[in-house]
């Protein structure tokens, strides 16, 4: 029963989302009050209902109802609460029914909190968002319904995706989709403004909260991503530039982009229609990242839900939303005429560049990604584009903007002297050169990845300190240090934010340049240094788990006579599915890492052991976490979440022709 009430509150919300898409869009051509009014129950209307029908599936899967495909399918009786309950989303049917109930919740969201929207726009932002979900809904009643019976009911389920059963990919999707699919709302902003024909600042202002939050759940949901890559793949790494872990940083780059460009409409009413355009492209790369994960068209290590006729649908998807949106862009961007005016050296300059730096890193992400298929489409060819192209394409890019970011802070809007914004970062520089050159003399037949990597961290970390010391004034220190706690919370969100990127590219050159790795055939009680460690296999035995058989080795890691760790990295295999999969032992430190993996028995005795120092490896995960936490403090500011004052709405001074 409760499972028919599900199919029948996704049937309902469809037919809501059409209602929704098109009332209250024919109500803001017509300017007719009765007809915008409907945007705002459509949209708690249909939320309510994608939320029920995601309760009812997700009921299935908790009391293991097999009368279901889709939970013969991904579900086992044997399987821990958690693994049932993140099985609801561990596929495709079940992801795409969570992407749309994240759509409709960020719907229900403008419906909530756009009181201060006017009732034109805020009816367009919904009636898109209604669209784009009326699309969604049709796609999974169509062709991916997640309530499909079984006539003969099989005793158990076929179980999940072994390398999904794992904390780190229970919570990485919900919050990859809240980036992608809340992206959607800066979209729907810049389809509705186009329509309307309005960009201004009062825009600029309304947009940067959706955006930001957007970025931060990305922000959050890479980081998981590249965790559970760090401890659960084994092979010692944070990022393999994998399609999938691509798909999730093209939008990534475009979102920080699009965040630094709506503050140049917001203060200087400039860049309208780049920023139109990147928050097109923005959920427009989110769609072409859910295609590359679904479609199967490219080879990914953990490509977790795809299927690829179903992922021509998507691509059908993203033909019309993109391509309307772009034809509408192209209507009206002639009309979108700055109002400022601004010199070469000034912030918007400075925000420029970032923009500029930002979005070809993401291009080149994009056609790094993409080339292997066009390789075998057009030249029948079968490519593989990995690590060394990415590091060399990509890397000069987030150099110049680590390089950059502290400059154009410091700078002043319109107009400002590179002599007076480079002082007060003379001592940052000096002090980040002194301390990278430091390193490179310690270091010895090593790259310059490690000293580079300090020098950029100390730069962007330093340089971001000193541009919030600055907004203090003049005058005694305690008086500054008082203003400093009276500051906005997005100045230190924007600060926080910056440091913590500055914290993550460190960690991200000292993992690649200081890593120790070691692989080699070691018997039981054998033992081998590795670094100043020294690694005993003490025992290796076969034990078994909740829904698993697993080879349990026991390692202990001694610093001379000391007992660092007792590790205990295992070689699971899941018998529903006959796969295996690398669980890795990882002594966590504040300055390093032991990372040890199990593998497999050899012919001529022994185990095969890869071991690996990771230098660092925490503050890859704490600069992350910095930067979402920034996200988090600058959305908390009163002044992001409260648009333009009326005045400036009536005044409306860069209003289009209307319709």
């Amino acid at each position: 029963m409760i499972v028919e009430f599900g199919h029948f509150a996704l049937v309902l919300a469809l037919a809501v989302a059409f209602v929704q898409s098109t009332l209250p869009m024919w109500g803001a051509y017509r300017r007719n009050t009765a007809l915008m009014a409907l945007a705002e129950p459509a949209a708690i209307i249909q939320f309510l209902l994608v939320a029920a029908s995601f309760a009812a599936l997700t009921y299935a899967f908790v009391v293991s109802d097999f009368s279901l495909s889709l939970v013969v399918q991904n579900s086992h009786t044997l399987k821990p609460m958690l693994y049932k309950v993140s099985g609801v989303w561990g596929n495709h049917e079940g992801s795409l029914l969570l992407w749309s109930l994240i759509l409709a919740l960020f719907g229900a969201c403008a419906a909530w909190f756009g009181g201060n929207l006017p009732p034109t726009l805020k009816a367009r932002v919904i009636g898109v968002q209604g669209m784009i979900g009326l699309a969604f809904l049709a796609f999974m009643l169509f062709t991916s319904n997640p309530f499909l019976r079984l006539a003969e009911p099989p005793l158990d389920g076929r179980d999940l995706n072994p390398l999904l059963q794992d904390p780190g990919l229970a919570f990485h999707p919900p919050f990859l989709y809240l980036g992608y699919v809340g992206l959607s709302m800066a979209f729907s902003f810049a389809v509705a403004a186009l329509i309307e024909g309005r960009v201004d600042a009062a825009w600029g202002r309304w947009v940067r909260p959706w955006t930001l939050a957007a970025w931060i759940f990305l922000t959050i949901g890479i980081g998981l991503g590249s965790w559970w890559a760090y401890y659960e793949l084994g092979w010692g790494g944070f990022w393999f530039w994998d399609p999938v872990e691509n798909a999730s940083l093209m939008p990534w780059l475009l979102a920080a982009a699009l965040l630094h460009s709506a503050i140049v409409v917001e203060k200087r009413e400039n860049l309208k229609a780049w920023t139109i355009l990147l928050a097109i492209m923005a959920f427009g790369f989110s769609l072409i990242g859910t295609f590359i994960v679904r479609s199967g068209v490219i080879t990914s290590v953990h490509s977790f839900a795809s299927d690829p006729e179903r992922g021509v649908f998507i691509l059908l998807i993203l033909a019309v939303f993109m391509g309307g949106a772009l034809m509408l862009f192209a209507f009206r961007a002639g009309a979108m005429e700055a109002k400022g005016v601004f010199a070469m050296v000034s912030r918007e300059s400075a925000l420029v560049a970032n923009n500029l730096l930002l979005s070809v890193s993401a291009f080149v992400v994009f056609i790094g990604t993409i080339w292997p298929l066009l390789a075998e489409l057009f030249f029948d060819r079968k490519l593989s584009v990995g690590e060394p192209f990415f590091n060399a394409a990509f890397s000069p890019f987030f150099v110049g903007l680590a390089l950059i970011l502290p400059i154009g802070a410091t700078m002043p809007w319109k107009r400002g002297l590179v002599r007076q914004s480079l002082r007060p970062l003379i001592p940052v520089a000096v002090l980040a050169f002194a301390v990278g050159v430091l390193v490179w003399s310690m270091q010895t037949g090593r790259t310059a990845l490690g000293p580079v990597g300090v020098v950029l961290g100390i730069w962007v970390v330093f340089g971001t300190l000193v541009d919030l010391w600055s907004r203090t004034g003049r005058g005694p220190i305690g008086g500054r240090l008082a203003r400093l706690t009276r500051l906005p919370r997005a100045d230190w969100g924007k600060t926080t934010a910056h440091a913590g990127l500055g914290i993550t590219i460190f960690a991200v050159c000292a993992m690649l340049a200081w890593k120790v790795e070691d692989i080699r055939v070691v018997p039981e009680g054998g033992s081998f240094p590795i670094g100043d460690y020294q690694v005993t296999l003490t025992k290796v035995e076969q034990t078994q788990g909740p829904n698993y058989y697993t080879t349990l080795a026991t390692m202990e890691v001694r610093r001379g006579d000391r007992l660092v760790a007792t590790l205990q990295p295992e070689k699971r295999v899941y018998p529903v599915q006959a796969m295996p999969t690398t669980e890795a032992a990882i002594d966590y430190g504040f300055l390093r890492d032991i990372y040890l993996v199990i593998g497999d028995p050899q012919a001529g005795g022994g185990w095969a052991v890869r071991s690996y120092i990771e230098p660092f490896a925490n503050w890859l995960w704490g600069g992350v976490l910095i930067m979402a936490f920034g996200g988090f403090l600058s959305l908390s500011d009163r002044r992001y979440r409260v648009a333009a004052g009326a005045s400036r709405r009536a005044a409306a001074p860069n209003a289009m022709p209307a319709e």
